[in-house]
């Protein structure tokens, strides 16, 4: 069985929803649940980053990316990724522009002191606020880049979708989105409904 490292509020929402997709029985251990959790986690992960995913063979995968490509492939009747060659190639470039552009910036925005020599307040914010500003920006080119890479509600919801969907949750990237991009914030919108995906994004972010 697989077994998915996280926490409430997490990337791990992303693999979580991913697996759910491919229909497969997984484990979801909450890292924030006891230290016996935690400490389990920088076991086999020494970043102690989420998601991480114990395969059933005992591997270990990080990187979201990675994780949703090994799932993607691993069950293609998911349709995680495009059958189709030319697609597929967009959605895996769409998935490193997330983790790359986007992903990245939260852990920023997160904990600026990691990216600073000396650490004071004004540092600290002025860090924060370049960072957020560049994070919706780069959202912004991903909705004029890859929307025609998105779910349109006729199919199943693939990796770059859910991808897309949990990380524009952080950082006031939802409402950017809504005053320059609504046609794009609808769409995440439409994902957040989807009947599969709606169970695990309501356990993550509950009303």
């Amino acid at each position: 069985m697989y077994q998915l490292y996280g926490h409430q509020n997490s990337g791990a929402a992303a693999v979580e929803a991913a697996l759910e997709l491919c229909e497969i029985p997984y484990r979801f251990i909450d890292v924030e649940s006891s230290a016996e959790a935690a400490r389990a986690l920088e076991k086999l992960n020494p970043l102690k980053q989420i998601p991480t995913l114990q395969l059933p063979d005992g591997s270990i995968l990080t990187e979201s990316a990675a994780i949703l490509i090994h799932l993607a492939l691993t069950f293609p009747s998911s349709k995680l990724l495009p059958d189709n060659p030319a697609d597929r190639d967009q959605a895996i470039r769409g998935l490193a522009f997330i983790v790359s552009n986007c992903y990245s910036a939260i852990g920023i925005i997160d904990y600026p002191e990691r990216w600073l020599a000396t650490t004071d307040e004004a540092s600290r914010q002025n860090l924060i606020a370049g960072t957020r500003a560049r994070l919706h920006w780069s959202w912004e080119v991903f909705a004029d880049q890859f929307s025609g890479e998105l779910y349109l509600g006729e199919e199943t919801p693939g990796a770059l979708d859910v991808l897309a969907a949990v990380i524009t949750q952080w950082s006031g990237s939802r409402e950017h989105l809504r005053r320059t991009r609504p046609g794009f914030y609808a769409w995440l919108e439409r994902i957040d409904r989807h009947p599969t995906l709606a169970p695990v994004f309501a356990r993550h972010w509950p009303a």
